[in-house]
């Protein structure tokens, strides 16, 4: 009688072998097959199949014990789930591999063993459930991982565990919530050789960005020893994203690196009982990015190839959530599991919601900020878990709508986390278990507080943002919201091009599914104010300044970064690419710094290098700043972060703009700046647009136009200059007016000797927005193309389309009254 075979090698799995090894098994069996033309390292291992499982249970005669205590169990009874999972899982552990089970598990380990030439080779035992890859629910998650198992004996044990952990109590209610029969889903198991990242780097990856669902982008989370610190949400890891589209044209396309913590690690134990334990990160470490940026390039390399691999074998997008690790011995790069992402794959494409607060006042009721996961907005009253057992979870009265506040969640509590309206935590990234829960529930998610379980107390009624941005924004109390929902589909077609004013860079990859035509004016002002966050020559010369204070401060906010000038320029680029990457290949024109003195002076060590200005909205600013001695040095630090943009990352379609040029002399000395710092109109294609806001750029705008690409007409200044007002004055508000005769025929001059000239004109005011006559105006001008902020994005489509299906209506029947004028006449001769 044949021996029936229970274990396979890895590289025996396929993708069509799910019902046999579960998904991660025939995930990591597929790329084995088929990656390692590629390049791909992946660690070798052996598949203990889902029959091995069956057998398992039905000779400890398990099943129908199994089935009778779930049966009798009221699953949404926390206490009695808890003893419901406790009781199958010690029945499974206690349970006897039958011999020739346990016989050729052994085999297996010894053979693998040999392969890597160690007596016991060190591995990790990951559970794979035969549901995994549904495409209506992720199972991912939901079963255990045993790491730095050593010896048959202790392999053993694992496999056991594993197979108890299709019965936790997540998984036992994960099921039920999704429908899923308890025992029509089976339990491989992979056993697969330990990395020694615990001496090394590892983390997760995704090829889309987890909170828009932006195509284009590869995001990377990592941090130093085993992986499991991130998943578990424990540490707050460093983050990477790559731009996808010019990675493949072999571009430097990292558009984001971001410092996280990593306070702590995960490394090997010392005894059985203690097979990893967690250690400090040294401090070095910790202030350190723990990937260079030729792994950085390398991993997000791999993960493109994964995901179109499984694109091609799919027939549809398939974006991929893969975990890596860099071994500390060798310092080889490994992917040690890849699975297709089940949130951002499975939503409606053109349908755009939309969560924007009311309160003008919400500023003051700030109470903490982290890391925002998803982009919704909920409120409820505090439940703090803080130092809670999860043995205890099911002793809480948490009610449904309450708020989870905690250190770090625990996967015991997903039963208790469906009944949350908001996740908030002290530790963990994009990439941890509650942020993971948290979009398979569609609810918000602030991780990464540090201090929310300090801050905030149980019963506290608030309000939980993730609609502002990368932050998420804790307020006290009630903070009135409305829920808005789009279909772009039912956007009329326009002929005039319609491009935004992108402020944000984490805003960007939201707003890039809009039909827009570009960004129309991206500020570099925000950047620095909100990245950055100190004068730019303060960074350059604090040493010199004698301010201990201040040098304390530019310490803190550079570590990671090899000098002053080295962060403003990475810091600067990041946000500008994040912007040009999220709207490639359309165009991003992005305006070189425009600050005003009193705006500098308060940033801190402003007051070192800033004049006190009886009216800086007409001092010195925009481009009198770049040419002069005493602020060229900062301006070249803008101008090493456009060229990087542009030609290390290969963002060319980045455009700048000049603002506030009063003449074509103090034009022409502006290039002769740029040129100094590596930037010339022209070359790698680079667009120089001019912000058309001074009256003389107008009066003169023939000559500028020699000297250009494109306007850009600001309308905000151009309104104030014309009609002689200060625009920040209450006292002449009311005369404020852009649609002012007198505005409107410098306008309308500019646009004309634009269009004569053969150069781009275009408008990024807020005018188009507010006033559809105002827009009608520009569309009969004909100009070029209209930017309006995102929030005015969908209105003023919809009012240029009525705009210019009127004026196509005037030119049908325009021809039509001539012909009867003519027939009139003609008639009346005779």
């Amino acid at each position: 009688m044949k021996t029936e075979k229970f274990i396979l090698k890895l590289t025996e799995a396929s993708i069509d072998d799910i019902d046999i090894v579960g998904g991660k098994n025939a995930s990591l069996g597929e790329m084995l097959q088929n990656l390692g033309g590629f390049g791909i390292n992946i660690p070798d291992g052996f598949i203990i199949t889902a029959a091995a499982y069956y057998h398992f249970i039905s000779s400890n005669k398990l099943d129908e014990i199994i089935k009778q205590i779930i049966d009798e169990t009221n699953i949404d009874d926390l206490e009695a789930l808890m003893q419901c999972g406790a009781s199958i899982r010690s029945l499974i552990c206690s349970g006897e591999f039958p011999p020739v089970l346990e016989s050729q598990i052994i085999e297996g380990y010894k053979k693998l063993s040999q392969q890597y030439n160690q007596n016991n080779v060190d591995v990790a035992v990951r559970s794979s459930a035969t549901a995994e890859d549904l495409p209506d629910a992720s199972f991912a998650g939901q079963q255990d991982t045993f790491l730095n198992i050593s010896g048959a004996e202790s392999l053993l044990v694992a496999v056991k565990n594993c197979f108890a952990s299709l019965f936790t109590d997540r998984a036992i209610s994960y099921r039920k919530a999704f429908g899923y029969d308890h025992f029509q889903i089976g339990l491989s198991v992979c056993v697969q050789k330990m990395v020694r990242s615990d001496l090394g780097v590892s983390g997760v990856a995704f090829s889309l960005d987890t909170e828009s669902g932006f195509k284009d982008a590869v995001v990377i989370n990592g941090s130093y020893g085993l992986g499991e610190m991130i998943v578990q949400g424990a540490i707050n890891p460093d983050e990477y994203i790559v731009f996808k589209p010019l990675l493949k044209e072999s571009f430097r396309a990292i558009i984001e690196k971001k410092l996280g913590t990593k306070h702590q690690k995960m490394i090997y134990g010392d005894t059985i009982q203690e097979r990893v334990r967690v250690v400090e990160t040294s401090s070095n470490d910790s202030t350190q990015f723990c990937l260079s940026d030729d792994q950085i390039l390398q991993l997000a390399k791999w993960v493109v190839i994964i995901e179109d691999y499984y694109s091609a074998l799919k027939g549809r997008w398939c974006p991929m959530d893969v975990e890596w690790a860099v071994d500390g011995n060798s310092g080889e790069l490994f992917i040690v599991q890849a699975r297709p992402e089940t949130i951002h794959s499975r939503k409606t494409a053109g349908i755009v919601i939309e969560f924007k607060i009311d309160d003008e006042m919400r500023h003051e009721k700030v109470l903490l900020k982290g890391i925002a996961v998803g982009d919704k907005i909920a409120s409820g009253r505090v439940h703090l878990l803080n130092g809670l057992e999860k043995q205890n979870i099911h002793e809480i009265n948490f009610l449904p709508g309450d708020i989870m506040v905690t250190d770090m969640t625990d996967p015991d509590w997903e039963p208790v986390m469906k009944k949350a309206a908001a996740i908030i935590t002290n530790k963990g990234g994009r990439t941890c278990h509650a942020a993971i829960v948290a979009r398979e529930l569609g609810v918000p998610a602030i991780v990464g507080c540090e201090n929310a379980t300090d801050i905030l107390k149980t019963g506290q009624l608030i309000t939980a943002s993730c609609a502002e941005g990368e932050a998420g924004i804790i307020y006290n109390g009630l903070v009135f919201f409305k829920k808005i929902e789009q279909n772009l589909a039912d956007l009329p077609e326009i002929t005039t091009p319609v491009m935004m004013n992108v402020a944000s860079p984490e805003m960007a990859f939201q707003y890039a599914c809009y039909p827009n035509k570009g960004v129309g004016l991206a500020r570099e002002e925000f950047i620095i104010n909100n990245y950055i966050k100190v004068h730019p020559l303060a960074l350059l010369k604090h040493t010199e300044l004698n301010d201990a204070a201040l040098t304390e401060h530019i310490a803190g906010i550079t570590k990671g970064y090899a000098s002053g000038e080295d962060f403003f320029i990475e810091k600067l680029s990041y946000g500008i690419a994040k912007i040009a990457a999220a709207f490639y290949p359309n165009k991003v024109i992005v305006r070189f710094s425009d600050f005003k003195t009193n705006e500098y002076f308060n940033m801190p060590g402003g007051k070192y290098f800033e004049p006190v200005e009886e009216n800086p909205m007409i001092g010195w600013r925009g481009a009198s700043r770049y040419y002069s001695t005493a602020y060229k040095q900062a301006f070249g630090m803008e101008c090493k972060a456009i060229k990087k943009v542009r030609e290390v990352m290969g963002l060319d379609n980045v455009v700048v703009m000049i603002p506030f040029c009063r003449t074509v002399d103090e034009l022409l000395m502006v290039y002769n700046t740029m040129d100094e710092f590596g930037l010339k109109r022209g070359e790698n294609k680079l667009e120089v647009y001019l912000m058309a806001e001074v009256p003389s750029n107008v009066i003169l705008a023939a000559q500028f136009a020699q000297h250009i690409d494109g306007f850009s007409i600001g309308s905000n200044d151009l309104t104030q200059l014309v009609l002689g007002l200060d625009r920040d004055s209450s006292l002449v508000a009311g005369l404020y007016n852009e649609r002012n005769e007198a505005v409107k025929m410098m306008i309308s001059h500019l646009i004309r000797i634009a269009k004569k000239l053969n150069v781009k004109v275009g408008i990024c005011g807020q005018g188009p927005s507010d006033f559809s006559d105002f827009a009608q105006f520009l569309v009969e001008e004909g100009i070029d193309s209209i930017s309006v902020t995102p929030d005015s994005f969908m209105k003023t489509v919809k009012a240029i389309g009525q705009i210019e299906q009127e004026i196509k209506l005037k030119q049908i029947t325009l021809p039509q009254q001539l012909i009867e004028l003519q027939n009139l006449t003609a008639n009346s001769l005779f």
